[in-house]
């Protein structure tokens, strides 16, 4: 399985802590590259050589929300090829709606249970590891 350069946004330390102690526990080599908010994203984004693989995007930020991020993201020539999966524990259908309206490869709601946390995190993953991706 393929290591994955992994963009992660998100503005809760305890998730972020919580996704690096899954990656870690699953031993899985993937770089884990963390933004806080949509607005840091977009820094760590505009170095065009360094691009993540994936982006998993929490949606409820501050500064940006994660849609707004999303429409940024996708507006743009070269990242709108970056596969961006929503890791959220907003069920609301109107989010779901406009995020596969703008764009995303999937939305995942995050469980409360640790150990169905690490499931879904491993299986998505496993996933995005085996897909070819485009070479920005």
């Amino acid at each position: 399985m393929k290591a994955l350069n992994i963009l992660l946004i998100e503005d809760d330390m305890i998730e972020v802590m919580k996704f690096n102690r899954t990656i870690s526990s699953l031993k899985l080599n993937h770089k884990i590259t963390e933004a806080n908010n949509g607005e840091e994203a977009l820094k760590i984004l505009e170095k065009k050589d360094e691009l993540p693989d994936i982006i998993l995007l929490d949606l409820n930020m501050p500064k940006i929300s994660g849609i707004e991020f999303l429409s940024i993201l996708k507006n743009d020539d070269i990242l709108k090829y970056i596969p961006t999966i929503i890791l959220t524990t907003s069920s609301n259908q109107k989010d779901l709606l406009e995020c596969y309206k703008i764009g995303i490869a999937g939305y995942v709601l995050k469980p409360l249970k640790y150990e169905e946390y690490t499931s879904k995190i491993e299986k998505l993953l496993a996933y995005w590891s085996i897909n070819e991706l485009k070479q920005i």
